[in-house]
């Protein structure tokens, strides 16, 4: 099964946006599961839309989604929820406080 993840990414580097999700990357590959790398590295100063486009069309290879704590508080990926959901991905929301 092939995996995207959504997280909130304004304001974080995309070290720390690596680092945050790593853990979790290793449960999914432990649990067989192929997780798409969906952290654009942004090196110039495109319009956030630019980047949530290109953010979804990694998903279009996903069967799952899964949305890291506190998605419903960033704009975009209240947006890859909206998308997944109505193109009918499996949805996974993480609880917050829970460990991996």
């Amino acid at each position: 099964m092939k995996i995207a993840i959504s997280q909130p990414m304004y304001g974080r580097s995309v070290e720390q946006i690596k680092a945050e999700r790593q853990p979790l990357i290793q449960k999914l590959e432990e649990l067989g599961m192929s997780v798409i790398d969906t952290v654009i590295d942004i090196q110039e100063e495109k319009d956030p839309m630019y980047y949530l486009g290109e953010s979804i069309k990694l998903f279009a290879d996903a069967d799952a989604v899964v949305f890291m704590p506190d998605w419903e508080t960033a704009r975009g990926c209240k947006i890859e929820y909206k998308i997944a959901e109505e193109y009918g991905k499996i949805i996974i929301l993480l609880p917050r406080n829970k460990e991996i």
